[in-house]
């Protein structure tokens, strides 16, 4: 069994958004990711569904063409393929645990990789 708490894990970055693995196996991920005002993580649409709880602040999350607000409490979830991506709005740290599952690949994580190094939330 693993447990943790958003406290014991929280680790915030000011360059970019944190993302504190707390489980992994074949069939899954999940993550504690921690946000300063305005850090994304940049659009990407992996093989991967992901489910996304918001434990604080606000922001919003990519599905597809549009854009959700979350707030405290907000569970969203993106299936598969889709474009994705969560944004903290630039007044307020953002808190989320997200689970996807499989795992996406290192290879499908490249847009994250290119759009954290541009600066751009949506870099295709």
């Amino acid at each position: 069994m693993t447990a943790t708490s958003f406290d014991a894990e929280r680790a915030y970055d000011d360059d970019r958004f944190s993302a504190v693995e707390v489980f992994r196996s074949e069939q899954m991920k999940a993550v504690c990711g921690y946000f300063e005002p305005g850090q994304f993580i940049p659009v990407h649409a992996p093989g991967s569904d992901v489910a996304i709880h918001v434990r604080s602040g606000t922001g919003l999350i990519r599905d597809g063409d549009e854009d959700h607000r979350v707030e405290p409490g907000d569970v969203v979830v993106v299936e598969a393929d889709r474009d994705r991506g969560v944004r903290a709005d630039d007044d307020t740290r953002l808190e989320a645990f997200l689970v996807t599952a499989p795992p996406p690949t290192d290879a499908e994580h490249g847009p994250v990789r290119q759009g954290l190094k541009n600066d751009e939330f949506d870099p295709r």
